[in-house]
Parts: C-alpha cells; structure tokens; sequence
C-alpha cells in the first residue's frame, strides 16, 4: 500500500492522521494555505492594504459587508466599506468591488467590449500597448478590461470614439474586481497618468 504524505512537507501521514488528512501539522495546513492564497490572489498590495471594498450582486450593485446585515454600499461613504481580508471572507453577492476615493490617486481605465471571443480588438489592444506595466484585469462579463494604476482625472470621464468604449475613474465610484489578470499582467500599480492624457 502507497504511503500517504503530507501535501506541504512530504513527510508520511502517520495511523494517527485522519483517513482523508491531507497535512501532518496545523503548521503545514496553514503554510499551505498562505501559499495557496499568495499564487491565486494576484491584487496589488496597494489596493489590499486599502479599507475601499465592499461586495457587488449579480446586477453590480455594491454591498456593504461592515455590519451584521448585508446591505447596500455607498461610493462616497467610507462608513460601508471594509477591509480587503472582511470582503474576500464574506459571501454576500458573488464578487468583489473596490470604491475609488479622491483621498488616494488610484485609477482606473474601463475598456468596455474590449475583447471579441477572448481575442482583444485592434482599438483595445492600442490602448493596453500603450499601458506600462500595471496590474490588468478581465470584467466580469469577460468582454471588458480594467487596467489599475495611479493618476488623477478628478470627474470620471466616458469617451467614445468608433468601436471604442473608454471611462476613466479615480473617484466616487466603485469597479468589480474579479481576480483574473490579462495576459500575465503584473500584481503591481505605476502611473498612468501619461495614458490618461492620451485618452482625454
């Protein structure tokens, strides 16, 4: 009979193991966890270590996780946002939101109907070429991108130019967050604000 081992440090899962144990020790389980978590969770630390999140329901409707009753969320009211750690815990809606606040210079570029069966269309494909290296993401939908970085734009722009669908936002306003970086995109922020000029 194959000897069972513990999935972090393969040492052999002894009789007083669980039958279905998959670690030796707490240390192991916990080790493994963090491990896990640091490989799938690819959010820039300057958006974790900010108390800008909330949850979004199916129809993107922003909901505040801070008390005991779920309710909805307020862009402008850091009352009803929690920490990163609180919104990824909770369950409330089916996804994540991250509120833009004018105290900070976090950005973010909306590419609507950026991609066309999983392919990036011409006019998106100028705009993230364009972009240095920042942390990108696929919208819930799977047709969109946000591109995260920092910049100022003070009232959210929405630009339309042929096939282009472009919104610029740095506050008062909240963008899903699905986890799901675009071509390898980098778990960092840099400046966009070079970009930004260029779109308005």
């Amino acid at each position: 009979m194959k000897t069972k081992r513990c999935e972090k440090c393969r040492e052999p899962l002894s009789a007083r193991h669980a039958h279905n144990a998959r670690f030796c020790s707490g240390r192991c389980r916990m080790a493994a966890h963090r491990a896990a978590r640091k490989q799938v969770d690819p959010v820039p630390s300057a958006m974790t270590r900010r108390r800008q999140w909330v949850r979004r329901a199916n129809r993107k409707v922003p909901l505040s996780v801070t008390g005991l009753k779920v309710r909805p969320a307020s862009s402008t009211d850091p009352e009803t946002w929690a920490s990163y750690s609180a919104a990824t815990r909770s369950t409330a809606g089916v996804g994540l939101g991250f509120v833009l606040s004018s105290v900070d210079r976090l950005v973010c570029i909306d590419l609507d109907h950026a991609l066309l069966e999983g392919e990036l269309r011409p006019w998106a494909r100028r705009i993230v070429d364009s972009v240095p290296a920042t942390y990108i993401e696929v919208s819930p939908s799977g047709t969109g991108l946000h591109i995260w970085g920092f910049g100022s734009v003070g009232r959210g722009r929405r630009m339309r130019h042929g096939e282009a669908s472009v919104e610029v936002y740095d506050r008062g306003r909240y963008i899903t967050v699905t986890r799901e970086p675009f071509e390898n995109a980098p778990s960092t922020l840099t400046d966009l604000s070079r970009v930004i000029a260029d779109l308005l």
